[in-house]
């Protein structure tokens, strides 16, 4: 019965463990664990970096196409000395801007006007 007591003895000491003290460094392995995650999302969002850049560059190259057609459409439109002058003394304003609001309202004074008093 001695080595059946000496067991017993031996799943007391291990079911009573002192209660562990709270470690000082514990935080230290949850800011690690931040910025491994940190670490690896910064590195999926590099590899889609390029993939962004074209599909910004495409837009900025649509933009830029479509506002060079706009441009030629408005060059085309027939605008009088006297209307132009007539926007510029009325509104205080250049000749390329009385020139511009002339042109996007296909050279109807009136409505060049009141765009440009809005």
């Amino acid at each position: 019965m001695a080595e059946a007591d000496g067991d017993l003895d031996l799943e007391n000491e291990e079911t009573e463990r002192p209660a562990e003290k709270p470690r000082k460094h514990d935080s230290g392995a949850a800011d690690l664990e931040r910025v491994t995650d940190y670490a690896e999302e910064k590195e999926i969002l590099s590899s889609d970096l390029e993939t962004a850049m074209s599909v910004i560059g495409d837009r900025r190259s649509r933009e830029q196409k479509a506002k060079q057609e706009r441009e030629k459409e408005l060059a085309k439109v027939t605008i009088r000395k006297e209307d132009v002058e007539l926007i510029m003394n009325e509104m205080e304003i250049s000749r390329t801007a009385a020139e511009r609001g002339l042109r996007e309202h296909l050279g109807n004074v009136v409505e060049a006007l009141i765009a440009l008093t809005d």
